[in-house]
């Protein structure tokens, strides 16, 4: 399989925030891409003409090549995807849904077999969460002791998933979300964030005392945000440097 470079181009406020929420996006380290500012933005006088920054993330070709070759090795791979919901494209539905899955579905069947991995894989769409985003294609994998191919704090799955969504990508020509779960780790980790962060929620409004969470990664962030972000009480707020970046439960102000 071959890689062209891929690229992200993000806005916000400021260039260092979106090269920032580019990175989370990617679920990479600063140094494994080239940033070009496309737009340095402008605050403007006295708030009036403000315009954001614009940039453009390009993974470099050796960290995709790096990260291919962690993925056909059985150690625990390093490398997150994230999952923010930040500049994300608009709903892909047209007629070509069903080659969407079915290349999903090859990508990642000749990934497992050029791992000697043997499984079953199947794939379905999976509904966006509102309206501006594109759904998920899920990938379901089951097999027997599959459990290595998730890894410690399920980074070996995110190696998958990323390699994964950039040769589906690269295939169908614009961006998929992709999802890779192995025989249902991933829900069954998502009701456990849930309850997790619900238990903790309850304990700081009862105490006021803030509560920090484990190191994870940018997706199971994610999972504790959403969860608690309608609390009446509490609020939740990341700190730290991937990929010990961490999620912390506090009282509202």
């Amino acid at each position: 399989m071959s890689f062209e470079k891929t690229t992200l181009e993000m806005i916000a406020p400021s260039v260092d925030e979106a090269v920032s929420r580019g990175l989370s996006q990617l679920g990479l380290p600063r140094d494994a891409v080239d940033v070009e500012v496309l737009d340095a933005g402008n605050k403007g006088l006295f708030g009036l003409g403000t315009r954001q920054a614009r940039v453009r993330l390009s993974i470099r070709n050796d960290e995709v090549k790096q990260a291919v070759q962690v993925v056909e090795s059985p150690e625990p791979a390093r490398v997150e995807t994230a999952k923010a919901p930040v500049e994300t494209p608009k709903p892909v539905i047209s007629g070509d849904d069903e080659s969407i899955l079915e290349v999903s579905q090859k990508v990642v069947s000749e990934l497992l077999e050029k791992m000697k991995v043997h499984a079953q894989v199947s794939t379905h769409f999976v509904e966006a969460e509102t309206s501006n985003q594109q759904p998920t294609v899920m990938v379901e994998i089951q097999g027997d002791d599959l459990s290595y191919l998730i890894g410690r704090r399920s980074e070996t799955l995110n190696a998958l998933q990323y390699i994964a969504g950039l040769i589906v990508g690269k295939e169908i020509g614009h961006w998929v979300h992709i999802m890779i779960d192995i025989q249902g780790y991933r829900s069954r980790r998502d009701r456990q964030l849930r309850q997790l962060a619900n238990r903790l929620a309850d304990q700081v409004a009862r105490t006021g005392r803030r509560q920090t969470l484990e190191p994870m990664p940018a997706n199971e962030r994610r999972i504790i945000h959403l969860e608690l972000r309608n609390h009446p009480v509490v609020t939740t707020e990341s700190s730290g440097d991937e990929p010990n970046r961490k999620v912390t439960i506090l009282v509202k102000k």
